[in-house]
């Protein structure tokens, strides 16, 4: 009589379950090669939803996915026998599933299946601007004020989102930088959706960035072309024979903002000035306007900018009127 035990069944398996998780800022069907892998040799693929956006792809690759939400307990029965089970899932995650399972393993009194969790696409860098530009394309289509906005209306909060840009720099507080960075980012998508709906040139943020990509290859030839820079004045070179080249400009003072703050605007004549090589007297004139214009012109030869200067200045004043009324800096 034999009286050795017998093998564990093949039934007797716990199985194994891979929640198949993708980004929906990546192209629906653009999956990674282990994630197609696993769905091939799936004895079972299921997904709640039956919109999801990958669908129509894994079945025109031939698999079959069965629109299904099993619970916790179910989807362990269904891995019985050893069988492998690719969970598709949504947007959110399938927390309700993956919760339950947990909750399944820490009683102890379940075979639990093996449980993976397979990225099938993964965000590149710069996806969460997607994002923006579908919230944006929403606000601008459906709130009352943002749908009324306008170039020239909007102008106003571009230079108070730079200003305010500039000071978070200054005070080097970084919450405060990135949130002031998102503010300005705001500026150019709104701009930009603003944009499409123009009759007559309408552009995309598509366009927007399209255009700045293409500035930045063409003056940096050094790093896409065949030119050499290795010090930061060859780069300053590269990039205004460049500029120049595309800008076709019949004066080093075209292109300078004459509505900037007046430091800013002495600073950068002066630059310009310098850099071109020019031996331009400044204007001998009394005054303190052209007081000023000789310290601007002063500080830009020195390396210092006049306007950051002054609002350091500034600050300082201010915490000594502070202190003078008995108050915190």
């Amino acid at each position: 009589m034999n009286t050795t035990s017998p093998e564990a069944t093949p039934a007797a398996a716990p199985g194994r379950i891979v929640l198949l998780t993708t980004s929906h800022r990546v192209a629906p069907g653009l999956l990674s090669w282990p994630a197609w892998q696993a769905l091939h040799s799936a004895d079972s693929v299921l997904c709640a939803d039956g919109a999801h956006p990958q669908l129509p792809y894994l079945r025109e690759a031939g698999i079959r996915v069965a629109e299904a939400a099993p619970t916790a307990e179910e989807l362990v029965d269904i891995c019985a026998g050893g069988r492998t089970v690719v969970v598709v899932a949504t947007g959110e995650g399938e927390p309700a599933l993956t919760d339950g399972l947990a909750r399944l393993a820490g009683s102890g009194r379940v075979s639990m299946p093996e449980l993976e969790l397979l990225p099938a696409s993964y965000d590149l860098p710069g996806a969460r601007l997607l994002d923006l530009v579908q919230v944006m394309d929403r606000i601008r289509a459906e709130c009352p004020w943002s749908s009324q906005q306008t170039h020239k209306g909007l102008a106003k909060y571009g230079i108070e989102e730079a200003y305010e840009l500039v000071e978070a720099i200054e005070e080097g507080d970084r919450d405060e930088l990135r949130e002031e960075l998102g503010d300005v980012l705001l500026q150019v998508v709104f701009h930009a959706r603003i944009a499409e709906e123009d009759p007559d040139a309408p552009f995309s943020i598509d366009d927007v960035a399209g255009t700045i990509v293409a500035k930045l290859i063409h003056r940096h030839p050094h790093v896409f072309g065949d030119e050499t820079a290795t010090t930061p004045e060859e780069v300053k070179e590269h990039w205004l024979r460049t500029k120049a080249t595309e800008k076709r400009r019949e004066s080093v003072t075209d292109g300078i903002p004459l509505g900037q703050p007046g430091l800013a605007l002495a600073a950068k004549l002066a630059s310009r000035v310098r850099t071109a090589g020019l031996d331009v007297p400044l204007p001998q004139t009394e005054g303190i306007g052209y007081d000023l214009l000789a310290l601007a012109v002063r500080a830009e030869a020195e390396g210092v900018d006049p306007e950051a200067a002054l609002r350091a200045a500034g600050r300082a004043y201010r915490d000594a009127v502070r202190a003078a009324e008995g108050l915190e800096g």
